[in-house]
Order: structure tokens, then sequence, then C-alpha cells
């Protein structure tokens, strides 16, 4: 679970619009797909635009707008992101951005895929318990050369404390850099200390990230 990606949260089977779809067949395909909107396709595939419920709604009274296309009634350019990027860099960009969902496209721009805030509020929603798990299953034994258990891990509403003697000052950074990367994790407080001198490491990060959006 160590820095996901949004390849690895993405849905692949994504409901879609081309610019010619009309403002009654997108009503259908949002209420079909229960889904709270669509990227916009062009011929070749690529993402040129989104159409949300809010820019239906924009059209309600207007009898004109009504018989608009999509092409018409889209937000464009669409704001899209590729597979390998991080999943907390994409709720960043859905945070400045002000939008609730970002198409996911290859190296061609071509759609695979779709990511919402929903699906990165579940990866922000992880239990301390499966937080805690990462680190002492793969953070510490990739960062610290210490017997097993030397190094306490408490974890509580994503903050998390390192507590316990290492052999080296140098394998502290990294056990607190790579803390950091996991996902779910808001703040970390290191009470590491080296084992043969027993002074603490008075290295304490910042107690929050910047908020994911």
């Amino acid at each position: 679970m160590l820095m996901l990606t949004v390849g690895e949260l993405m849905t692949s089977r994504v409901a879609r619009a081309r610019p010619g779809t009309s403002f009654e067949g997108l009503v259908r395909l949002l209420r079909r797909r229960r889904v709270s909107g669509v990227p916009v396709l062009d011929g070749d595939d690529k993402v040129v635009g989104v159409v949300s419920e809010k820019d239906l709604r924009k059209t309600r009274g207007n009898a004109g707008a009504r018989r608009g296309t999509a092409a018409e009634l889209m937000s464009s350019p669409a704001i899209t992101v590729h597979p390998e990027q991080r999943a907390v860099d994409a709720a960043r960009v859905m945070d400045r951005h002000g939008v609730n969902r970002l198409p996911v496209v290859d190296e061609e721009d071509r759609l695979i895929g779709i990511v919402t805030r929903g699906d990165l509020l579940r990866l922000f929603l992880r239990t301390d318990a499966a937080i805690r798990a990462d680190i002492e299953d793969r953070v510490l034994p990739r960062t610290v050369r210490a017997a097993e258990g030397a190094v306490r891990v408490e974890v509580r509403d994503g903050v998390v404390m390192l507590d316990g003697r290492v052999p080296a000052t140098a394998d502290i950074p990294g056990a607190v850099r790579q803390t950091w990367r996991v996902d779910g994790v808001t703040g970390v407080v290191t009470r590491l200390r080296t084992g043969h001198d027993g002074r603490a490491t008075g290295q304490e990060p910042p107690a929050e990230r910047e908020p994911a959006g």
C-alpha cells in the first residue's frame, strides 16, 4: 500500500460521451450508469472535455440550451492524470481545480480509466491498524537495521509515533521519510535513538501533511 498510484485506484469501465451526444442522451447516460459526470471523447478516444450534472443543471429553464450537445455543454479543456501518478497528487489536482473526477489517460492522451474523489477518500480513510501493518512489515525491515520489535509503532488518527533504539543514527532519516510515504499517514513523530549512546534524535517533522482535498 506504499504510495498508491492512480492506476491502482482508477475504474477502467468508464461511461463516456461523444461531442455530438445530445442533452437528453447525456441525462440518460448519467442516470443509467449512476454517475455524476462523464468524459467526452473525440474520434481517437482522446478526452476533449467533461460533462457533469452541474453543467447540465445550468441549462434548466433554457429551452435552447436543452437542445445542445456535449461539445457545447462540457467543461474544456479536460483536466487529466496519468496512471503512474501518485494518488495523493491526483487528490491535490482535484482540490486545486475544484473537480470531483479526473479522466486517466495513456501516453497518447487516450482514455483508459477514471478516478473520483470517492476513490481517493477511501484511500485516506485507511485504518490505523492498516497503516501500522504497512510500517512494521514494509518500512522498518527496509530502513532500520535493528532486531524485530526494537522499534515500536503506534498510530492514532493517522499520526505515527516511532519509538525505540536503532543501531545507527543514519537509519533514522530514512525510516522517517519512508513512514511519511505510507498512504494514510497524516503526521510522524519520532523518538528513535541510537542503541549505543541513548540520545534522542530530536527529529520531529511537521505533524500534518498538506491536505489532499
